[in-house]
């Protein structure tokens, strides 16, 4: 049996995108979602400093560059370059703050598929943290391997394509975003990168609507803050609903 009586909510990835709001929230949660909290705001806080600092900046230059006969142009970059800047910071700084708090996201998630479950919620020690660390790290690393081919072509896609490629590179962003906070539940459990891939592709439609609604609230000021944590919430519930009772064993 899943962890609930519920039904898997009707509106799709997204709604347990929205569910992982509610759950920061619960007693016995809150505590472990703090230092992944702690590492967002930090990260995500000078991220969007920087970039609208210098932003202004590079787009002056591009003016000066394209001279009074092209100015026109600029109008139509500004508009493709802040939202190519704000997914790519997104995604970046994302990648980076799940890197650091590799060990403490996939706590959490282990936290939330226990009150899930109904099992209890057993304080981790330090010492549990520390000793998955190497294993945590390595798994960011594949997921890293994972998308800078792929995003090598994409981002080609972006400028040689106007509109399509723009689209397409959004689609892929979603896509990893999916992979990067359902993969934490799926590592809790020992399963592999590869077969992990495999199953999001079969229920795609799950993955590409979750991973849409996290880019969006990713390029959210304020709200982006708080999307790791929500994120890796929604994307447990989402396990426990859709994919744990193919890859737990209960016999």
């Amino acid at each position: 049996m899943n962890n609930s009586n519920n039904p898997p909510l009707a509106n799709g990835g997204a709604g347990y995108f929205i569910k992982g709001f509610e759950l920061i929230r619960t007693p016995g949660i809150r505590r472990f979602v703090f230092i992944p909290l702690t590492v967002n705001l930090i990260l995500f806080s000078y991220a969007f400093y920087y970039m609208f600092l210098q932003l202004k900046g590079y787009m002056l230059t591009l003016d000066d560059w394209l001279g009074e006969s092209f100015s026109w142009l600029s109008n139509f970059i500004w508009p493709l370059a802040v939202l190519f800047v704000l997914i790519v910071f997104s995604f970046i700084f994302s990648s980076v703050a799940n890197w650091l708090a590799a060990p403490f996201n996939g706590l959490l998630s282990e936290k939330v598929e226990a009150l899930l479950t109904n099992q209890p919620l057993n304080d981790a020690g330090a010492f549990d943290v520390v000793k998955d660390i190497p294993r945590t790290l390595s798994r960011e690393l594949t997921k890293l391997g994972y998308y800078f081919p792929r995003a090598l072509g994409f981002f080609l896609l972006y400028w040689l394509l106007p509109v399509i490629g723009q689209v397409l590179w959004f689609l892929f962003l979603a896509w990893m975003m999916a992979v990067q906070y359902k993969d934490y539940p799926f590592d809790n459990h020992k399963v592999s990168f590869n077969r992990m891939c495999q199953a999001l592709k079969q229920r795609q439609g799950l993955s590409y609507s979750f991973g849409i609604t996290t880019a969006v609230f990713s390029m959210i000021p304020i709200i982006n803050l708080v999307v790791m944590p929500v994120a890796i919430c929604g994307a447990t519930a989402l396990w426990v609903d859709h994919y744990r009772d193919e890859f737990v064993d209960r016999s």
